[in-house]
């Protein structure tokens, strides 16, 4: 038999089977299915809560025609008319937006001090920084209620509602904002702040003028995180509500969403949903788009040291 012929003599069916499972450079066909099964099972459903929320019937499982009904028009159960879905959008939208503006200059101070510490006990100060991120919320939101419950009372009147829920949001948002913004630093380097010294800035005026406009994508990148995981808390917001007025989105959802009375809780879930993924894909954008940029960012610090140089 000649080469050509051994070349060209088919390879039984088996013998295939074993070579394309032996080989480890294969295509990942396998993953690949397994992964789109599972984006599958996890997108389907919301998929269907999205689109049923602009069905115009009150039916959850019949498509009845296409309409804002649940969003705009109904004059009793739209979000824009319902007075408890109506709050709890704006709750959860004023709780998000607190967050934002007290965790994200205090996440970026703490970044900045931990960064600069040296010694024996910064090690255990940034072990505690990060212990709400290894603590199930759960722990941390009993904790909480204990806390309001019993040390910050003022004699009959305690903070539960909108005091209590946002202290929570903040405390678990923080070491968020911290990991993300020394990731930046780190990236960085202390050689700029520390040229703009040598070259007579002060401390503040290096920071203010050098390090912050370097830190701003990952402080903006900061924000829209800390928005998506205000806004998407139930336990926290759970634990240490009051009354009607400082039900949240997903306590609602959670509260009511297993009757399947009120269509209008598929459009309250799609604005949340909505606004979360927002959040974190401009998040993701702004996060992918430091390392493109750094060399701008890199230059203008240059600039602000000839600056002040001249």
């Amino acid at each position: 038999m000649t080469v050509q012929a051994a070349a060209t003599k088919p390879v039984p069916l088996l013998a295939r089977v074993r070579g394309w499972l032996a080989n480890p450079w294969r295509t990942p066909r396998f993953l690949a299915v397994y992964s789109w099964l599972f984006l599958a099972w996890a997108i389907v459903p919301v998929g269907i809560a999205v689109l049923f929320s602009f069905n115009a019937g009150r039916s959850r499982s019949s498509w009845q025609g296409l309409s804002l009904r649940w969003y705009i028009t109904d004059p009793d159960q739209s979000v824009l008319h319902d007075p408890l879905l109506h709050s709890a959008v704006l709750q959860s939208l004023k709780l998000a937006a607190l967050t934002m503006a007290i965790a994200t200059p205090i996440g970026v101070a703490l970044a900045l001090g931990l960064t600069r510490w040296r010694g024996r006990v910064s090690s255990g100060t940034n072990f505690l920084m990060l212990l709400p991120l290894v603590t199930p919320e759960i722990v941390l939101a009993s904790g909480l209620l204990l806390v309001f419950a019993h040390l910050y009372t003022f004699g009959s009147v305690t903070l539960f509602g909108t005091p209590a829920q946002l202290m929570g949001h903040v405390t678990w948002s923080i070491p968020y904002v911290v990991v993300v913004m020394r990731g930046r630093l780190f990236g960085i380097g202390p050689e700029y702040e520390e040229a703009a010294m040598d070259l007579g800035a002060k401390p503040i005026e290096a920071l203010r003028r050098v390090m912050l406009p370097l830190l701003a994508p990952a402080i903006f990148a900061a924000f829209m995180i800390v928005f998506a995981l205000s806004i998407d808390d139930f336990v926290t917001s759970q634990f240490l509500f009051k009354d009607q007025t400082t039900i949240t989105i997903p306590m609602l959802i959670y509260g009511t969403g297993r009757t399947g009375l009120n269509p209008s809780l598929n459009a309250v879930a799609t604005i949340m949903l909505t606004l979360s993924l927002t959040a974190i894909g401009i998040a993701a954008v702004v996060l992918q788009r430091i390392g493109r940029r750094r060399g701008s960012a890199e230059a203008s610090a240059a600039h602000e040291l000839v600056r002040f140089e001249l």
